[in-house]
């Protein structure tokens, strides 16, 4: 039988990507530069919701260690699955819970077909994606949590831009020239 990896989570197709960062790593606060994506995932989306939690708790049966030993009350250590609608200020994360992925090394990103997309306007903050998930314990510091490694990501369609990026369509029309000689 394959090794089935519990901590492993593909998101459903109606998960939407904020603070898309999958092209080039960036260092947030000094640190470590690193790929990362903010995962917007529907309230109603009850499969990839307890597949997360199902991830998030063996991530915690495996990393008893770093945790000195003993299984931790959820209570008392930082989860990732988080509620949009307390936690932020944004309609785009409402009627969401969120998990903030990040990892050092680049995902591949890929179209419905499963080929690589190399144009880097395809993927952006607000299109609707397909993203691997890994969640692992973390004890560092004097925190203590399960964190969410970003594995791949495969686009399933265009959305509305989050962040307040258009584009050029949608904010220029076509200029008739007069004259056809200038």
């Amino acid at each position: 039988m394959a090794n089935v990896n519990r901590t492993k989570v593909i998101t459903g197709k109606n998960t939407r990507l904020s603070y898309f960062h999958g092209w080039e790593p960036v260092s947030i606060n000094g640190g470590t530069e690193k790929y990362s994506v903010s995962v917007l995932i529907p309230k109603d989306d009850t499969e990839t919701i307890n597949a997360i939690n199902a991830a998030v708790d063996a991530a915690i049966e495996e990393g008893i260690a770093k945790f000195g030993g003993k299984k931790p009350n959820k209570g008392a250590i930082k989860l990732p699955l988080r509620d949009g609608d307390e936690e932020r200020d944004d309609d785009a994360y409402k009627g969401h819970y969120f998990v903030n992925a990040n990892s050092t090394t680049a995902p591949q990103i890929v179209d419905k077909a499963v080929k690589p997309i190399l144009d880097r306007d395809e993927v952006y903050s607000g299109c609707y994606a397909r993203v691997s998930l890994n969640f692992y314990a973390f004890n560092s510091n004097g925190n203590r949590g399960i964190a969410c490694g970003l594995g791949n990501i495969q686009k399933i369609r265009d959305g509305e831009y989050l962040g307040g990026r258009t584009s050029a369509t949608d904010d220029f029309s076509t200029v008739e020239d007069d004259d056809f000689l200038a």
